[in-house]
């Protein structure tokens, strides 16, 4: 995906009054079930009078080979009425698998053919024992989300994979 093309980017349609064919409106462009190119998934929703918002995110990659669990996000956006294309951060603390955090930093965007898209720049920090480890705590990626048609309601639970026969990592 190139996402630096100007014509392949418009304005997100979604915070617009204007009603289009087949493309519903939430409250927020971030609300609702999205995918990356990773096959991770996160639900996000409804956006907070002050920007706020929470989720769950469903990782499907790990960094001890555990198995993965939904974990909570929270967040802020600027007000979509504010500016066309919204800017974004959240963090995800990874439940009981990894002793990681994540923070995402993006950009909500709705591409020339419909598709709606969060660009996202991502720093992950792991625990490490000392100050000498410190050089390798942090990484740093890039991932593309697009929005999952889904029914309402929270469903990640339902589609995580079940964890009771695995054995937890060890640290």
């Amino acid at each position: 995906l190139n996402i630096s093309a100007p014509n392949i980017l418009t304005p997100n349609i979604l915070t617009s009054n204007i009603p289009v064919p087949g493309i519903s409106t939430p409250n927020s462009p971030l609300s609702g079930l999205w995918r990356n190119e990773q096959d991770s998934l996160m639900e996000i929703s409804a956006l907070t009078d002050d920007g706020g918002f929470q989720g769950e995110y469903l990782t499907r990659v790990t960094l001890a080979g555990g198995c993965p669990r939904v974990s909570p996000l929270k967040g802020a956006q600027q007000q979509p009425s504010e500016v066309a294309s919204p800017t974004f951060a959240f963090t995800v603390r990874w439940d009981v698998f990894s002793n990681a955090t994540t923070t995402f930093a993006g950009q909500c965007f709705v591409e020339a053919s419909g598709r709606e898209v969060l660009s996202t720049m991502w720093l992950l920090r792991e625990a490490v024992g000392s100050l000498e480890e410190d050089w390798k705590a942090t990484r740093v990626g890039r991932n593309i989300f697009t929005r999952k048609r889904a029914p309402g309601g929270k469903i990640l639970h339902s589609l995580s994979s079940s964890c009771e026969d695995v054995a937890s990592p060890t640290p």
